[in-house]
């Protein structure tokens, strides 16, 4: 049976394999947790891992700085950002405003005990203030919806584009890499509906103002209305008592997490699990999945895989919302907080039986101070979390920026080629002086030692075994790679001093695992020559020249056929094919035909055509 508790161990982490004792290891579930102990002068610094966390967000100011910057530079968005924040400051003070009205109101009432005299005009002009402030925030809270839908979709629309172009300048071995593929995922939002991260960090800062300007002003309001009341910060001390217990059961102050942790599984039975689900979902295998008959393998295969795995079937993040934060963990804060919390109905009691006169002053004393202690932890816990994720938040908008300033692998030359475009028109020469590569992260080489020459002109065929380097060398003539030993020659020249951009323009290649792109055929011809894009005449002669004009002329839509739509059309929740309560069968055949929609998303061209699309 798997253990959901945390296990500490002396097993060597990732961090130095070598030095168990500077890391911690954590099993959670399926997952191993690895973090980095503090270190010998850390531990005797008080608050260290705080210290840390401020030099941190030092370090990201910069980076915020532009992000504010890039915002402000979106068209309207300076304006409707101004609104949004003052919104916000509306928001923050309107309870405080409440509150004040609600003393105001306690203050009417201890006068009517004391001499039986009501000011009636005062009374109604509280009331009628009291309603205000409460119309006041729902106007306040659905201005502020409309500005931040507004300002979300402009924000996200500038940010798509600032990553697509940070992706577009990246090269192959650059791309490739693991770290920065995880660093544009963290960065990429994962949905339409998922805020984008710009907009994300200026509402935890809006929020963590907020928050702070709400709490002190409800405190100095609340200070204000109970300090001429008999026991009446006393009783609001009481109040607060349980939620400042609660506060430091859940929040540890001095020694907080590590800024250096990482996770993985190792669990056989998680990884095929997780891997039979993907192969299940994604459409490039369901061809292998039906033509080798693989249906019942596949279930069997993952009903057992799942059954193995039982209750540790649980994503990383779900360990790092709950089980990592040990909130559900029973401590002596925990245990203290439920009976502090009914010490302010033990003190309303006491007060009433020595008091009786004051009895009603004191249960609106006692409503008013639950409604404000609840509303002040409220905030209190909204600043803390902020305080806690304010640093990752940070740390991600400094990736954000860090990704388009990734230097690439593959350095770019700096001689035109060809000077003289005659040069090339019957070809170019090429040679290879004993060159040696391997793939990145790869102990084997791919080519070793290879030499040979060819001509301008000439035709040369190279024949091999798999994996002998046939694509490997197309590669490497395109510079999607480079050499890791030796030299490759073009026209005479080293192919490393050459402009990357001419070099590719002058150079041809189909590899064998050939790419379609999801865009229209049209535009998908027209890649092979940007220049041209704009020209259909071109594109056209392009398709006639490859042998795919016919078959293209006799699709519905010709060129702007899509090979694999990238928006997807959407339909009710009821599956085609079933019968509604009424009997009436589900079919959207006749709303697909009135709005051109097809049942297929993807095309249906054999794979000749599509290896005739390719050239």
């Amino acid at each position: 049976m798997l253990l959901r508790h945390r296990r500490v161990s002396d097993q060597k982490g990732v961090f130095d394999p070598n030095d168990s004792k500077r890391v911690k290891h954590t099993r959670l579930g399926v997952w191993d947790l690895y973090e980095e102990k503090p270190q010998a002068k850390a531990l005797s610094i008080p608050g260290a891992s705080i210290l840390e966390n401020q030099a941190e967000i030092l370090k990201s100011l910069p980076y915020v700085s532009r992000m504010i910057k890039d915002v402000l530079s979106i068209p309207t968005c300076k304006l409707l950002l101004s609104i949004f924040f003052a919104l916000e400051l509306a928001k923050a003070s309107l309870p405080a405003l409440a509150l004040w009205y609600q003393g105001q109101l306690l203050g009417i009432m201890q006068v009517a005990i004391d001499t039986r005299k009501v000011d009636k005009d005062r009374l109604l002009y509280i009331c009628a203030a009291r309603v205000a402030c409460t119309l006041a925030k729902r106007l306040v809270d659905h201005a502020s919806s409309r500005i931040q839908s507004g300002l979300m979709w402009r924000i996200r629309a500038w940010y798509d584009a600032h990553i697509f172009r940070a992706r577009a300048r990246l090269d192959l071995p650059t791309y490739e890499t693991t770290a920065l593929q995880r660093q544009l995922e963290e960065v990429t939002p994962r949905g339409y509906f998922v805020p984008p991260l710009a907009w994300e960090t200026l509402q935890m800062m809006s929020g963590f103002v907020r928050a702070g300007i709400q709490a002190g002003s409800q405190v100095w309001v609340l200070y204000r209305a109970l300090r001429a009341q008999r026991d009446g910060l006393l009783l609001a001390g009481v109040s607060l008592a349980s939620h400042t217990v609660d506060w430091f059961s859940r929040l540890d102050f001095l020694i907080g997490r590590p800024q250096v942790w990482a996770a993985t599984t190792t669990n056989k039975d998680y990884l095929k699990l997780h891997g039979w689900l993907r192969a299940m979902k994604e459409v490039t295998h369901r061809k292998e999945i039906v033509a080798g008959n693989l249906a019942e393998y596949a279930v069997s295969e993952y009903e057992s895989a799942s059954e193995r795995v039982g209750d540790g079937d649980t994503e990383f993040k779900e360990w790092q919302l709950g089980g990592i934060t040990g909130r559900n963990r029973l401590s002596l804060y925990s245990l203290l907080q439920y009976p502090l919390r009914e010490l302010p109905q033990v003190f309303f009691t006491l007060r009433a039986v020595q008091y009786p006169a004051s009895m009603p002053v004191s249960l609106a004393s006692l409503q008013m101070m639950q409604e404000t202690t609840n509303s002040f932890a409220y905030n209190m816990f909204e600043l803390m979390h902020s305080s806690q994720s304010f640093v990752a938040q940070l740390g991600q908008v400094r990736k954000l920026y860090e990704v388009v300033e990734v230097p690439n692998k593959v350095q770019d030359g700096t001689i035109p080629f060809p000077e003289d475009a005659s040069q090339i028109r019957s070809g170019i020469a090429l040679e290879f002086r004993d060159v040696s590569f391997k793939y990145p992260g790869s102990e084997n080489y791919a080519l070793r030692n290879v030499s040979f020459s060819i001509n301008a002109g000439q035709l040369c065929i190279i024949v091999g075994a798999n994996g002998s380097g046939k694509s490997t060398i197309l590669k490497l003539i395109v510079r999607l790679y480079d050499p890791d030993e030796e030299q490759i020659l073009i026209n005479g020249l080293d192919i490393r001093t050459l402009r990357l951009k001419d070099l590719r323009q002058a150079i041809s290649v189909l590899f064998q695992d050939y790419t379609h792109f999801p865009l229209s055929i049209r535009d998908n011809i027209a890649i092979g020559d940007p220049s041209g894009a704009a020209n259909d005449e071109h594109v056209r002669l392009a398709a006639r020249l490859g042998g795919a004009e016919e078959f293209i002329e006799k699709l519905p839509e010709g060129f702007d056929t899509y090979l694999d739509r990238p928006v997807r059309d959407y339909y009710t929740g009821l599956p085609e094919g079933t019968t509604t309560l009424f009997g009436r069968k589900v079919d959207y055949s006749a709303l697909r035909a009135f709005g051109g929609m097809k049942a297929n998303e993807q095309s249906t061209l054999s794979g000749g055509q599509m290896q005739r699309l390719a050239v």
